[in-house]
């Protein structure tokens, strides 16, 4: 891969995503009405009144889906937020400390991998029922597994090295040196893997709400958007394809920075000076 094509790659998904972004900090301050109800103007497709068209009860299709990047992007980041933290401190813990400890962190980890984590997001969803707050929670107790078993792995192979090994023969306690020599050596692989978190968050939430275990309307969400306009698909297919590629183009940019991240902090791939 030439180096020139590397600004790009970067550029692009990043510019995307500080647009969506920018966008929904700036909701507050602008002109936007996405419940607002318009009989007049009911399955309408795009104008220069409406540049993505209006749905079944006339709402503005683009103030819905700025409304839905609010709630995907509000959710993303409380649940790796949540599960970033979580994840991290039990893997650290289960690898520094062993023994019992570790057996039983990780057959609780391996009860939790014995079920497809969306399988089990569904279910706790519907037991809790629909609601933000409710689909926060449930991806929040599948989502941690994946950073405990990256943060203890990674513990494994850090606690022999040598500096740690002369921070303990000098009387560092466990909780400082957990936190002060193994937890900056983990941050890069648990940032990459934060980011491919956080675009599998935006698909999870998206596919609760067309579940209808998301948000509740007249709140909008890109899922339950593309739920609510499968039924116009053949005479407003606006109604789909709005919100579709508004979700393709996040996942896909927060996975295309997530690549070039991981590319950029794994120091097998860098060239030495000498090459």
């Amino acid at each position: 891969m030439s180096l020139r094509n590397v600004p790009l790659r970067v550029s692009i998904p990043l510019l995307v995503l500080l647009v969506w972004v920018g966008v929904v900090l700036l909701v507050p301050v602008l002109p936007l009405d996405p419940e607002s109800i318009n009989l007049q103007r009911i399955l309408q497709g795009p104008q220069w009144t409406g540049w993505l068209g209006y749905d079944d009860l006339g709402r503005s299709v683009l103030d819905r889906v700025v409304e839905g990047g609010q709630t995907s992007l509000i959710v993303a980041l409380l649940v790796v937020g949540i599960t970033a933290l979580t994840g991290t401190f039990i893997g650290l813990v289960s690898g520094y400390v062993g023994g019992v400890v570790d057996l039983l962190i990780m057959r609780i980890v391996d009860v939790f991998l014995a079920f497809p984590g969306i399988l089990l997001a569904i279910a706790l969803a519907a037991v809790l029922g629909p609601g933000i707050d409710n689909v926060v929670f449930a991806l929040s107790v599948v989502g941690w597994v994946g950073y405990a078993r990256l943060a203890r792995a990674q513990v494994l192979s850090l606690k022999s090295r040598d500096h740690v090994a002369a921070a303990v023969a000098l009387g560092v306690g466990r909780i400082p040196l957990m936190l002060r020599h193994l937890l900056p050596l983990m941050m890069a692989p648990l940032i990459v893997e934060a980011t491919f978190g956080f675009a599998s968050v935006v698909i999870a939430e998206a596919g609760l709400s067309f579940l209808g275990l998301g948000v509740q309307p007249p709140e909008a969400s890109w899922g339950s958007m593309i739920r609510d306009g499968a039924r116009y698909l053949l005479m407003a297919p606006h109604l789909v394809i709005a919100p579709g590629i508004a979700l393709m183009l996040v996942v896909l940019c927060v996975n295309l920075l997530g690549d070039s991240l991981r590319d950029a902090l794994d120091v097998r791939a860098t060239p030495s000076r000498n090459e």
